[in-house]
């Protein structure tokens, strides 16, 4: 026997690219555009501290983190949002933000609301791990559509009264994960108010908030304390992967009120893996160091300058505000990639992988993603296959 509660699940993104692509040859020499894997440089003395602390891999670490990295993270908090959390009580180191933001749901969600099965809200499209979250605690998902009609942000503002009311938790990822539109100061306002006013949880996905250009990203605790929300209302998730350009780190961090992360310590004090003693102190230092963000901000902001460059003729083109993606406007996400695969060699990943059906349709149909994290030069190269094969230009 065998649940029935992931059978419905489609088959995740990159096994479902694999199927549609590697049965035709490139078309050329192959640049990868698909995944969102830094490739730009970490820190140098990242391998020094691994090494000087190599012996905390023969102990098992503190499953909450030690005091260190946990007061490093408080002070960052502080640093980039002008909140103060409390380091013991409000801020937990986690393996990547997908643990956290799986887990939240497991240690957050209430087995009903309203006397029927409790609903989670999210974007579509939308970084997967919400909506397997969601079936793991018999929650119903509801896909909320982030189109350009809505600024590429779903707008829970315009679901029935019945609906926010049976939320209890919302996902919601600034910047996009993958449009790279993001949430300002009105927009977190108004999903706080609804949030007091139907009773549900934000789960806030932040793990792309180092990588902008122009200013720099609101976040969700930031206006909380702002407009003197319950502290309760939201939970942030952040990671080293995007920032520091170490996705193999597997380090982060969830932080938001003391209650919410008691009932998330105390879940990952049974089921979650603490972070190796080594990881622990690496990070730390990450989250002490802007230096190294600034640079890799740098380079990105060049390959954004780029894209518009290349890209700007091209109508429905939006300059992504944040994040390393570009979401690119095709008539058909599937038959783009395919094409972009026989005839240049570039691959990347149709939107509607990302996105799921609905009454209105597959919000991602009409994209690709294409991830600008390899060099400039090759970066440079792929776009302008893009543009040569999809818009003639």
């Amino acid at each position: 026997m065998f649940p029935d509660r992931f059978s419905n699940l489609p088959a995740y993104a990159f096994p479902r690219l694999r199927a549609l692509l590697d049965v035709h040859a490139a078309g050329g020499s192959v640049v990868h555009m698909t995944i969102g894997e830094p490739k730009h440089p970490f820190p140098s003395w990242v391998g020094e501290v691994l090494a000087e602390n190599v012996a905390g891999y023969g102990v098992y670490p503190p499953n909450d983190g030690t005091p260190e990295l946990r007061g490093a993270i408080a002070d960052w908090i502080a640093r980039r949002y002008g909140v103060r959390v409390d380091a013991d009580t409000q801020v937990m180191p986690l393996n990547g933000t997908r643990e956290g933001l799986y887990n939240a749901a497991m240690a957050l969600c209430p087995e009903a609301k309203g006397g029927r099965a409790p609903l989670v809200l999210m974007p579509n499209p939308f970084y997967q791990v919400y909506a397997v979250a969601t079936a793991s605690v018999g929650a119903e998902p509801m896909f909320v559509p982030a189109t350009a009609e809505t600024g590429h942000l779903p707008d829970f503002g315009a679901l029935p009264a019945e609906v926010l009311d049976r939320a209890a938790l919302v996902y919601i990822c600034s910047p996009a994960n993958p449009q790279g539109a993001v949430a300002d100061r009105a927009y977190w306002t108004s999903l706080l108010a609804l949030a007091e006013r139907h009773d549900f949880r934000i789960l806030a996905d932040e793990c792309y908030s180092e990588i902008y250009r122009g200013e720099a990203p609101v976040g969700a605790l930031q206006v909380a304390q702002e407009t003197g929300a319950d502290p309760e209302r939201v939970v942030i998730f952040h990671s080293l992967s995007k920032r520091s350009n170490l996705p193999g780190l597997r380090s982060g961090f969830v932080a938001g009120g003391p209650e919410s992360l008691r009932r998330i310590r105390q879940l990952r004090a049974y089921s979650g893996a603490p972070l190796p003693l080594p990881i622990q102190r690496v990070s730390e230092r990450l989250w002490a160091d802007e230096a190294h963000v600034e640079e890799n901000r740098a380079l990105y902001l060049e390959k954004f300058q780029i894209a518009d460059r290349i890209f700007g003729n091209v109508p429905g083109y939006l300059p992504p505000r944040a994040g390393f993606f570009l979401w690119l406007p095709v008539e058909d996400g599937e038959a783009a990639a395919l094409k972009l695969w026989q005839e240049t060699g570039v691959r990347v990943l149709p939107g509607a992988y990302l996105s799921r059906e609905t009454d209105a349709g597959n919000p991602g149909k009409g994209y690709i993603r294409v991830a600008l994290v390899a060099p400039k030069h090759e970066t440079e190269q792929g776009l302008t296959r893009i543009r040569d094969c999809l818009y003639g230009q």
